[in-house]
Order: structure tokens, then sequence, then C-alpha cells
């Protein structure tokens, strides 16, 4: 669809005295919001003389159709047609004129700025959508996942870019793809740069628009048998301040400084929950959330936590044993399962004790427990619960130089070793080589001695011969012929 170009003529004799105007103006079209274009017209000034005395000048107003970003007709301050003739009369003064020429050219200025301004963002958008998803999805799920993005998220999209923890997180993700880790990768920059903004992205991505899809449960943690819960667990007396001091998902479990403070509200288990993620130059920030659990009415030893607005989450927690008698070795050890709009079937397990470090005397029975449930304890990891204070920023730095050193020392030390194994292959082949020749030579030999012990008499005569004729020759013509190089 376009509108027939509109011609307006000025003409001026020693001031403007009459108007005349040319005008073939198309109606406007519905279609043009049914094509998502943006209406986009040029005024061009264009100035002529015909004479000393007289000039006028033209406004040539001429129509292009651009694409749209979205399904909505996107309305630009000078995208409606416009009789101009009724701004001049016959006794229209210059500085009129060019006040409304003036007007005008602001409002071409003002709608490219527009116009720019969205196509930035559908460009920023498109990038910043193969850097989220093409590298790590399937081509056609990652084109079906752009477009739904784009078409479905493009506000949340362009607040992502526009904000430095989002775009952060953007970049972080790309150095997950193709590792063996990717999920529990691209999970830790989730947590690195957590913001408002992210979690407005991934709400719209996610859980209302589902452009992502879900990864499905692959078994990695079943639902437990419940022969092996705990037969009675009193919710009311896992009260109190509790610490994780072993996790085995190193994704969920094994975070600094978890401090848990529990109670109980209107029958259910109420829990402040607290943690620490370390931060790549050695800080740290604190996170915090609040959890809600509902007790099974017929299986004791399940929790539920569920109805959750975030990605609509559900925790499930299985208490395989527990130990709760106000003693600095009480413990809950917890095997959970969980589901969101992201992933279904994460799960892990957790040792929750008073003390902040896990008790000896426990272990044993934490071995029991988790072969119920077909882990072995000694994959746990202790996690670090002296909750200190940050260490300054030099000290933090100098620590990291450290251990880059460190890193470096370990890869030369790495590179040497394979050189000198290198090296030694080397060797061996060459004596290998060695050898072989010797018993080459030694071969030739005995094959020479072999043969002169087997020739008669007769013929050692001729051989012997066949010697003093050739050193007698050799006499006689001397260095003309060289005898010794040709034997």
């Amino acid at each position: 669809m376009a509108l027939a170009a509109p011609s307006i003529c000025l003409s001026n004799n020693e001031g403007i005295g009459s108007v005349c105007m040319r005008s073939r103006l198309a109606t406007f079209d519905e279609r043009f919001c049914q094509r998502k274009a943006l209406h986009f017209r040029v005024l061009v000034m264009k100035f002529c003389s015909t004479s000393r005395r007289s000039r006028y000048f033209h406004l040539i107003s001429s129509d292009r159709n651009f694409p749209g970003l979205g399904s909505k007709c996107s309305t630009l301050p000078f995208s409606k047609t416009r009789d101009i003739s009724s701004s001049f009369g016959t006794s229209t003064s210059n500085s009129e004129v060019w006040r409304e020429i003036k007007r005008l050219v602001e409002q071409v200025s003002n709608g490219l700025k527009e116009w720019s301004q969205l196509h930035l963002v559908k460009v920023a958008g498109l990038l910043a959508c193969t850097f989220l998803v093409i590298p790590s999805a399937d081509a056609v799920d990652a084109l079906k996942t752009c477009a739904c993005l784009l078409k479905e998220c493009r506000l949340e999209l362009a607040k992502c870019i526009g904000n430095p923890s989002c775009a952060a997180n953007v970049a972080c993700l790309q150095t997950c793809n193709n590792r063996p880790d990717e999920t529990e990768c691209q999970i830790k920059c989730g947590d690195l740069f957590e913001n408002s903004v992210v979690d407005e992205f991934n709400e719209c991505a996610v859980s209302r628009k589902k452009c992502v899809p879900r990864k499905s449960d692959v078994g990695e943690f079943p639902v437990p048998d419940p022969a092996v819960l705990v037969k009675n667990f009193d919710i009311s007396t896992f009260n109190g301040k509790w610490f994780i001091t072993s996790g085995l998902n190193p994704t969920f479990d094994t975070f600094d400084c978890q401090l848990h403070e529990f109670h109980t509200e209107s029958n259910k288990l109420v829990g402040n929950i607290t943690w620490r993620i370390r931060t790549p130059d050695g800080g740290f920030f604190t996170r915090s959330t609040m959890q809600r659990f509902v007790q099974d009415p017929t299986q004791p030893g399940i929790l539920y936590n569920h109805d959750n607005e975030y990605l609509h989450y559900q925790d499930d927690w299985y208490i395989l044993s527990s130990q709760i008698d106000n003693k600095p070795d009480d413990y809950v050890f917890v095997y959970y399962r969980g589901r969101n709009d992201a992933w279904d079937g994460y799960g892990g397990a957790v040792v929750y004790t008073r003390s902040s470090v896990l008790p000896e005397s426990i272990i044993p029975e934490l071995h029991r427990a988790a072969k119920s449930v077909g882990r072995d304890f000694s994959t746990f990891i202790r996690t670090d619960n002296t909750c200190g204070p940050e260490p300054p920023l030099a000290e933090r730095l100098e620590k990291k130089l450290e251990e880059g050193e460190k890193i470096i020392i370990e890869e030369v030390e790495q590179i040497e070793g394979e050189v000198e194994q290198e090296v030694e292959k080397v060797e061996k082949t060459e004596m290998t080589l060695f050898q072989r020749l010797a018993e080459g030579f030694n071969e030739l030999k005995q094959d020479e001695e072999n043969f002169l012990r087997g020739l008669s008499k007769e013929e050692m005569d001729i051989l012997n011969d066949l010697k003093m004729e050739a050193n007698e020759i050799e006499k006689i013509f001397g260095r003309a012929l060289p005898l010794r190089k040709l034997r």
C-alpha cells in the first residue's frame, strides 16, 4: 500500500500573493495496520527561480512504507494526511510560511528518531535472541523461540538489553554453551545476575508466553519409596536456626553460609532462607527468600512447597532421617525433587544441623539414609558456614592473582610433563631404530661368515685369485680407477 505523492506549489511575485496547490491525495487505507507497516512521509523543499523577480518553491511529499516491529498499528506524528492548503491564505506572510515549513521539518525529524529507536530495539532484540537461544538449542526450536520472544516479550527483552545486570547475564550465558554442565552453568549465571528485570523477562518468556521449551524430567531424582521415610515428624520441633552443613547437588545445595530459620504458622512450616553467592572477584552477596511447607496428611515425612508465583515452582521434601532432641548433634536429612516452568525433575539432598559444622557422630546414620535412596554420602559436599565478613577488595584481588599464578604454574607443569613424555617416546623410538640397525648388521655379518664357511676349497681358491687380481690392477693403474669406491 502506498499513497500517491501530493505536490504543493507556493508561487511568489515580490511576496506571497497567491497560493496554488496541486494535490493528488489517496484515501487512508485500513490495510496500513494489517500490513504491519510504519507510514513514512518525507518532505523535500525545492527552491527554483522562473525570473529575476519571481520565485516559487515546492514542498514535495513522498510516502514510503517500512516494516514495523509488531502487529499493532504504529502512528507517527507525520503519518497523517493533512490538507496543507488550509495553512496558507492569500495574505500569508513569509514568516508564517517559514514557521509552517519549520513545523513540518520538526515532525519529519521526530518521526525519523522514533523510527530509528524502534528498529534499534528490533535489531538488538534479534542479537540478544541469537545469543540467548540459538547456540544451545535445536535450530528449528531456536527460531520458534526467537520469533515468540520478539512477538510476545518484546518490551521485556528491550528492558533486559538496556539493563546492565540482565545484559551481563546474557554475556555469562555464552560461556555455558556446549559445556558438559551447561544447565548448571546457566543457573550459576542466574544466581550471579538475578534482579527484577531478569525476573520480569523470565516470567514472560518462560511462564506467561512459554517461549522457552521446558526441560524434561530425565529421572535423575526419582520419588523415593515411602518405606524409607521417617514414620513421624513433628514440624513444630523443626524451629529456630538451622545450618545446611552438607549437600548433594553443587548447583543448589552447597552455597556458603546457609542459615535457615524456621517456625510454624497456621499449620505450615515457614522458612526464612538465606545463603551467599560468591562473586568472581572473591567477594559475595547474600540472597534470601521465604518458603512455606505443608505436611502430607497421611505421610508425615513428606512436606510440600507449592503455589509459588515465580516460575510456579514446586518443591517436595522427603525426610529420610531426623534427630531433634535439643542437642548439638540434632539433624534433619532432606531429600527433595522439584519442578517449575523451565525444568521438570531437578533435585538434591541436604543435611540440616543445629551446629554450623557437620557433627561426626551422625555420619554413620547419614550413610545408611543416603543409601536408601541410591546415594553415596561420601559424594556429598560439606559447606562453609563461617559466615565471615567480606575481605577488602585489595586482599581479594591479591588472592585471585595468587590463584591465577597457581593455575598457570599447574598448566606449565602439565605441559612440561607432556613434553617429557613426548621426549621419552622419541628416545625410545630412536633406541629401537638403532637396535634394529645393529641387529641387521649382525645378521649380515653372520650371513657372510656362514657363506664363507660353506665354500669348498676350490671355491675359496677362486675367491682368493679374484682378490689378488684386483690388487694387481690397483697397483698398475694407481688412482686412475677408483676401485675402492667401486667395491
